[in-house]
């Protein structure tokens, strides 16, 4: 066990997957001065972390060895389960009384598979998916939905909230993932309602800018509008969050959904229509190039 442990920022953190994501969240961390080790394919991610003072490491068995938390942000379940079981993963160096925090969207049995074979080895695991985008990510302001033991929660709860500032403890291993696919399936079908009014209001001359303006001051008003509207009407597909990634995530809340037997249409919708985007090329951009696809479909 680790000697240390009533003085959480005297830990070392590794923090495995530095993309869109991970790398503001990895960033944040080491301003607010966390000894933090890193590891990541992108030869640029790290160079980015090292010469802010973050420690570079070899491989995720590596980092293991040194840490008192592991963070992983990835983007799918294969990608965790290679950092966590793979020829040179965690597994073959993370020791007693380490907490292992996956803040990736996955699928839940995955989570649950990793935190029961921790579990053996005495590590505790931790889901902790995040809502917020890359504009969340840099300023810090993630929603933070965790899954897992309540003590430790509590121990990583520093780190939550310098990633984030809605920090949720959501019950036992898996009801992080669940909660997030809940937040996908609220965004998704309030981004295609936004998609559908805007579809209206352009069909009939109405300025996008103006119906936005208008909506934003009344019951419609959202993040989606608010946000996501913007990026639609300037035409600015650049990814915060990918559609590939949406879509995979919308993946995950149709297994779950039809684990439990449930009737989800909406979410079979949005599902269908990012999907359609992906498959056609259009996985890189923007969730909120959801518009496109009714512009395809609607010959505007």
């Amino acid at each position: 066990m680790f000697s240390n442990l009533k003085n959480v920022k005297n830990y070392t953190i590794g923090f495995i997957g530095l993309g869109i994501m991970g790398r503001p969240m990895a960033l944040n961390l080491v301003k607010a001065g966390w000894h933090l080790l890193v590891f990541d394919i992108n030869k640029d991610a790290l160079n980015t972390l090292h010469r802010q003072g973050a420690t570079v490491m070899n491989s995720p068995a590596e980092l293991a060895a040194q840490c008192e938390m592991i963070i992983s942000v990835l983007p799918d379940s294969p990608q965790v389960l290679e950092i966590a079981f793979g020829l040179n993963g965690l597994v073959h160096g993370i020791r007693p009384g380490c907490i292992f925090i996956d803040m990736s969207t996955i699928d839940v049995d995955t989570i649950i598979r990793i935190q029961e074979k921790f579990e053996k080895m005495g590590v505790d695991t931790l889901d902790a998916p995040v809502s917020g985008g890359e504009v969340g990510a840099e300023a810090g302001t993630l929603s933070v939905m965790v899954g897992g033991n309540r003590s430790a929660f509590e121990r990583a709860l520093p780190l939550f909230q310098v990633l984030g500032t809605k920090i949720s403890h959501m019950g036992g291993s898996g009801s992080g993932q669940i909660t997030k696919s809940c937040s996908q399936i609220a965004t998704a079908l309030t981004t295609q309602g936004v998609v559908e009014a805007f579809t209206l209001a352009k069909s009939a001359g109405v300025d996008l800018t103006k119906v936005r303006e208008a909506l934003l001051g009344g019951f419609a008003q959202s993040r989606a509008l608010e946000l996501t509207g913007a990026k639609m009407i300037s035409r600015d597909f650049t990814p915060g969050f990918k559609l590939s990634l949406y879509s995979k995530d919308l993946r995950i809340a149709r297994s779950a959904a039809a684990a439990r037997k449930l009737n989800l249409p909406g979410l079979e919708l949005v599902a269908s229509e990012m999907g359609s985007l992906v498959r056609a090329g259009s996985g890189g951009l923007d969730f909120s190039a959801l518009l496109q696809f009714f512009e395809n479909n609607n010959n505007k």
